[in-house]
């Protein structure tokens, strides 16, 4: 069974035990030919109740058209589950819906059973990279450059696509996975849940002694990941998912509206003791 797969089940499995409130409100940025700019990466759905959910637009330009005819007004009172059937399936448009409907989900249970992470963890610290170190890095993420800088340890970076790779020459970017192999603490970017590629990546991580999935779209909770071996998932909590709507679609930072998500596997009791508060 794919991660998409259980993610989606993971979900519905937490509607049968929690009750979800519906969907307050949904933003979807203009879509661009050639690629989105920065401030119009993400989209977003807010709860009645405060709790949301963000998905990265990361969408072919064969779905313009799906996607600029959807309507933010359509979606307004319906229950985010029903965006998830087709979570897994072929559809880009309907996996970018499926995976901020799994966010906002996995966020309401997270206020309504008391088991929101501490803000203050750093989940790029908890890779401790030391000298000697081979870093694996899937998908760019600049923060992890400044990181390693006065560190004595090897970057390889895993991309799809060859402009990517191009585009640094002076970097290691290759676009063979299995160089994941060689690596003894791997770096993953959230985006490869919806790409559907984490599967793949995760399975030349097995001899990793650190593996970390982080970026805004991880708002979920870990159970999957970490039956696979990731140690750190790190994303974005979302405090008051109707401030971020209007964020996104002024095309503002988020931080008003939103604070760290870290869940580390050695302190996760798992959702199997998760309690709505009364």
């Amino acid at each position: 069974m794919s991660i998409m797969t259980e993610m989606r089940n993971m979900a519905l499995g937490l509607t049968s035990r929690f009750q979800i409130p519906k969907i307050a409100g949904i933003v979807f940025p203009p879509f661009y030919e050639g690629g989105q700019p920065k401030d119009c990466e993400f989209m977003a759905l807010a709860l009645d109740g405060g709790a949301g959910g963000i998905s990265y637009l990361l969408l072919p330009e064969s779905s313009a058209d799906s996607y600029r005819a959807l309507d933010p007004q359509s979606f307004i009172g319906t229950h985010p589950e029903q965006y998830l059937e087709t979570f897994d399936g072929t559809d880009p448009v309907q996996n970018m819906l499926g995976l901020a409907s799994i966010n906002a989900i996995c966020q309401h249970v997270m206020r309504s059973s008391n088991s929101i992470p501490e803000e203050g963890t750093d989940s790029l610290g908890l890779m401790n990279i030391e000298d000697g170190d081979r870093v694996g890095m899937v998908g760019f993420f600049p923060p992890l450059l400044k990181y390693m800088n006065n560190r004595n340890a090897e970057l390889i970076i895993v991309e799809k696509s060859r402009p990517l790779v191009d585009l640094h020459p002076n970097l290691h970017v290759t676009l063979d996975v299995s160089e994941l192999n060689r690596c003894n603490k791997v770096l993953c970017t959230s985006t490869a849940l919806l790409n559907d590629t984490l599967d793949e990546v995760l399975q030349h991580c097995t001899t990793a002694q650190h593996i970390s999935v982080l970026g805004p779209t991880a708002g979920y909770f870990p159970d999957p990941l970490f039956a696979r071996g990731v140690h750190v998932l790190g994303g974005r909590f979302v405090n008051d998912g109707m401030l971020l709507l209007k964020l996104i679609a002024e095309r503002k930072r988020w931080g008003a509206a939103t604070q760290k998500l870290c869940f580390s596997s050695s302190d996760y009791d798992g959702l199997d003791n998760l309690q709505a508060i009364k």
